[in-house]
C-alpha cells in the first residue's frame, strides 16, 4: 500500500473475546475471578516458599520465581481488559500497546525458561543425586534465573523496537483482548518481512530450544527411574517431578494448541479465545497443581495458615 495512506496513529481498538454487549458482564466476572485466583494462588506459593525454611531449596527457589512471573504475566493483559469492559471502551494507547507487547513477551518467554531450568534441576536431582547440592549451588541458581531474565528482556526489547518501526493505515482494530504482536504486525501497511523473520527466529530459538532441553532432561529422568529396582524408589523419584511435569505439559500443550488452532481456522477471534488457555488458565492452575500434588507445599501452606512456621 502506498505511503500516502499511512498515518501516525495514537491508539488501537481491542475488540476483545466477544463484541456481544450481553456477554460483557459474564466475561468481566469470569476474568476477574480467574485473575484474583491467579494472584492469590501464586502469592501463597511465594509466601510459603519464603517463610518455610524446609523449602529453601533450588526447586522451590525456581518455583517462587515462576509464581512471581505468572502474576506479572496475567497482570500485563487482564487488568486493562477489565477496565475496558467496565468503561465500555475498546481503546488502548499506542504507547500502552507497545508496552503490553514488551511485557507480555518478557514474562511469556520467562515462563518458558524457568520451566526449562526447573527440568534441569529435576534432572540433576534424580540422575546425579550425590552431586546435587554441589551442582545446584546458590550461585548457579541465581545465575540461571538472572540469565533467563536478561535473555527474555533483550528478546522482548528487540520485538518491541521492531514493532515501533511499523507504519499503519486506517484499520486500527485488533481482534484480541490484548496487543498480541502478530495481530499488530498484520495491521501494518509497511513492510513486515523483517518483523516476521525476527518473530519466527525468536520462536524457533526461544521456544523450541527450551522444549528440546526439557524433553532431553525428562528422557534421562525416565531412564534413571526405570533403572531403580524397588517400586517405592520409583514412586518417590517420580513424585519429585510429577508437579513440574504437569505444569510443563499444560503450558506447552496449550501453546501448541493455540498455534495449530489459529493456523487451521485463520479466525482471529478463535485465536483470541484459545490464547486464554496459556495466558490466563495455565498461570491460574499452576498453584493448584503444585499444592495438590506436592506434600512439601501443602505442609508449608498448612503451617503458614496455622502460624506454626
Amino acid at each position: 500500500m502506498g505511503t500516502e495512506n499511512e498515518t501516525q496513529i495514537s491508539e488501537f481498538l481491542l475488540l476483545g473475546i466477544s463484541e456481544d454487549p450481553e456477554l460483557q458482564p459474564l466475561i468481566f466476572g469470569l476474568f476477574l475471578s480467574m485473575y484474583l485466583v491467579t494472584v492469590l494462588g501464586n502469592l501463597l506459593i511465594i509466601l510459603a516458599t519464603i517463610s518455610d525454611s524446609h523449602l529453601h531449596t533450588p526447586m522451590y527457589f525456581f518455583l517462587s520465581n515462576l509464581s512471581f512471573v505468572d502474576i506479572c504475566f496475567t497482570s500485563t493483559t487482564i487488568p486493562k481488559m477489565l477496565v475496558n469492559i467496565q468503561t465500555r471502551s475498546k481503546v488502548i494507547a499506542y504507547e500502552g500497546c507497545i508496552l503490553q507487547i514488551y511485557f507480555f513477551i518478557l514474562f511469556g518467554v520467562l515462563d518458558n525458561f524457568l520451566l526449562t531450568v526447573m527440568a534441569y534441576d529435576r534432572f540433576v536431582a534424580i540422575c546425579h543425586p550425590l552431586h546435587y547440592t554441589v551442582i545446584m549451588n546458590r550461585r548457579l541458581c541465581v545465575l540461571l534465573v538472572l540469565a533467563s531474565w536478561i535473555t527474555s528482556a533483550l528478546n522482548s526489547m528487540l520485538q518491541s523496537l521492531m514493532a515501533l518501526r511499523l507504519s499503519f493505515c486506517t484499520d486500527m482494530e485488533i481482534p484480541h483482548f490484548f496487543c498480541e504482536l502478530n495481530q499488530v504486525v498484520l495491521l501494518a501497511c509497511s513492510d513486515t518481512f523483517p518483523n516476521d523473520m525476527v518473530m519466527y527466529f525468536a520462536a524457533g530459538l526461544l521456544f523450541c530450544g527450551p522444549l528440546a532441553g526439557i524433553l532431553y532432561s525428562y528422557s534421562k529422568i525416565v531412564s534413571s527411574i526405570r533403572a531403580i529396582s524397588s517400586a517405592q524408589g520409583k514412586y518417590k523419584a517420580f513424585s519429585t517431578c510429577a508437579s513440574h511435569l504437569s505444569v510443563v505439559s499444560l503450558f506447552y500443550c496449550t501453546c501448541l494448541g493455540v498455534y495449530f488452532s489459529s493456523s487451521a481456522t485463520h479466525n482471529s477471534h478463535s485465536s483470541a479465545t484459545a490464547s486464554v488457555m496459556y495466558s490466563v488458565v495455565t498461570p491460574m492452575l499452576n498453584p493448584f497443581i503444585y499444592s495438590l500434588r506436592n506434600k512439601d507445599i501443602t505442609g508449608a501452606l498448612r503451617r503458614l495458615f496455622s502460624g506454626k512456621l
